[in-house]
Formats: structure tokens, C-alpha cells, sequence
């Protein structure tokens, strides 16, 4: 087994202090990722963020590594073309339930079926925080917002049963006010071999007054204490998916199973990541074309 050698937390602190709101729950996302990959060991050079649009989708520009602020709802589809390229960087995508599940929800799920070694953090305030309060994707049923003032009437995704039923090979969910339980959720989806989804309740202060840092303390717990809960059960982490009440939410990690991957199935990764593979054309020829498409 390879030593880990843990950098200095500061290592992986960006030159851009975050500008959220005060209290958002996106400042514990971004604390734990930092604390995740300080354990790990994770050199910066091996770390690329990528995001979509909105107040979550800020933070590659908040960590040291490498980094890409994609379109709204394409951050899937920017990262899989960076985990092909170079299939040994540590891939991590970020952003908000608005980006992934409403806009970005066809890449979210095919991404899972293939089973691209991607991790994608994903923190749900359960409404669009970045366009000022309207419904997202995972508001839920009876909430007033700027776009449903007579309440939401719609049914929200689940992001878990959804991460299951696709394809996903590790699948958590996390409270960011839980901030060294979500680091570990965050390590070891970085860590599993495979698809990770770590869904993140981030409660956005300023526009959601429902499901606060105070509703979530209230009502989660954490599946870990419940000593008969096996990871591996995937029947049992598909009931667990839909336990959703007034008095208790499960978080940590719902399932965890092994699958071979896309990159560990496509030939053309065999010798080794294509960006340092040789160019099967001429430079001549190369560079004729990237003139003409410049």
C-alpha cells in the first residue's frame, strides 16, 4: 500500500476568498473537499474542478488545482472529456441541484451507466439560489418560492434512488454543517473506483428559510450507526433512498459496489492516458487543422 503524505491544509487553499453569503452551506463543501484531499494525499497537480453555473458552481475558483467553470448544466459532460484524456487525474465535479439535476440531469445519468471514474459533489439547497429563489428540481412538494407562490406542486428528484437505479457505483449523501463526516464521504467517493455521487443538503440562507443548517440538524442521522446497515445491500440502500420524514433523513453513504469502469473497458486507454500517447498525424498536418478550427 502506497504512504499517504498529507500536504498542509493551506496546499489546497485558492488565492479567491469565497464570496457566498454569509452562513451558506457551500463554506462547509468547500472545507471538507480540502479536508478530503489533504488525507488522501492528493497532490494539486493530479486535482482538476469541474463546474456548471450558479453559486456552487463558484468554487473550482475557490481551490488550488486545476480548474474549468463550465456552461450551465455541461460540467458532466466537460468532465468526462477530461477523465478520456487523461484518465489519471483526479476528476471531481461541483456544482448545485439546479445545474445538475434540472439542466445537466441527461449527462448526470448517462455518466452514471457508463460508470466514468468521476466524482461528482453536489450541493442541493433545494432551490436556485444564484437567480434568487425559484423552485429547483429537488424543492419539495407545498413550498412557496418566487415560482411557485402557492406552493410547489411538483414531485422532487431523488438524487440517491436516481444515482441507483443508473448506474452509480457510490452513492452518499452528506449535511455540510456535518463537516468531518462529509470529508469522509468526499475521500472516499475520490478514492472508489468508479461513478461517485456525493449529494451535500447545503442550505442556502438567503433564499430557502425551510431546509436551514437547524431543519437538518434536527432530522438527519447518520446510517453508519445503524449497525446492521450494509453498503453492499443495494435493496436495502434503494428502501433507505426513499426514507424521507418529519423526524429522520439518513445520511452517509447509502451504496457501495464494484463495476468495471469505461476507461478500464476502452482500448484506447490501455498504453496509457491519450495526452501522452504520440499524435498518430503529422505536426504538419496537426497543426493545419487546428488553424482551420482556431
Amino acid at each position: 500500500m502506497a504512504t499517504v503524505v498529507e500536504l498542509p491544509l493551506e496546499v489546497y487553499q485558492g488565492a479567491v476568498e469565497p464570496d457566498w453569503c454569509p452562513g451558506c452551506g457551500d463554506f462547509g463543501v468547500l472545507r471538507a473537499l480540502e479536508l478530503a484531499s489533504q488525507k488522501l494525499g492528493l497532490r494539486t497537480k493530479d486535482i482538476f474542478l469541474v463546474s456548471g453555473i450558479g453559486c456552487s458552481s463558484n468554487l473550482p475558483g475557490f481551490f488550488h488545482a486545476y480548474g474549468v467553470h463550465s456552461l450551465h448544466g455541461r460540467a458532466v459532460a466537460v468532465a468526462s472529456g477530461a477523465k478520456l484524456a487523461n484518465h489519471e487525474l483526479h476528476v471531481v465535479i461541483t456544482g448545485g441541484d439546479g445545474d445538475g439535476y434540472g439542466i445537466g440531469l441527461n449527462h448526470f445519468i448517462h455518466a452514471m451507466r457508463r460508470n466514468l471514474d468521476l466524482t461528482y459533489i453536489v450541493m442541493n439547497n433545494q432551490i436556485y439560489g444564484l437567480t434568487t429563489g425559484q423552485a429547483s428540481p429537488t424543492t419539495r412538494v407545498g413550498h412557496k418560492t418566487k415560482s411557485t407562490p402557492r406552493g410547489n406542486v411538483e414531485l422532487p428528484i431523488n438524487p440517491v434512488a436516481l444515482a441507483l437505479v443508473s448506474g452509480a457505483t457510490y452513492i452518499a449523501r452528506g449535511f455540510s454543517g456535518e463537516n468531518k463526516h462529509l470529508a469522509d464521504l468526499i475521500g472516499g467517493g475520490i478514492a472508489h473506483h468508479g461513478f461517485s455521487l456525493v449529494d451535500v443538503f447545503s442550505p442556502c440562507v438567503t433564499y430557502n428559510k425551510i431546509n436551514t443548517h437547524q431543519f437538518f440538524r434536527q432530522h438527519c442521522y447518520k446510517l453508519q450507526d445503524d449497525p446492521g446497515y450494509q453498503t453492499s445491500d443495494y435493496d436495502s440502500a434503494l428502501k433507505k433512498s426513499f426514507e424521507w420524514d418529519d423526524k429522520k433523513i439518513p445520511i452517509g453513504v447509502f451504496y457501495k459496489g464494484e463495476q468495471l469502469t469505461y476507461e478500464d473497458s476502452e482500448p484506447a486507454l490501455k498504453k496509457g492516458p491519450l495526452v501522452r500517447q504520440p499524435l498518430p498525424v503529422e505536426k504538419g498536418l496537426f497543426d493545419e487543422l487546428v488553424e482551420e478550427f482556431y
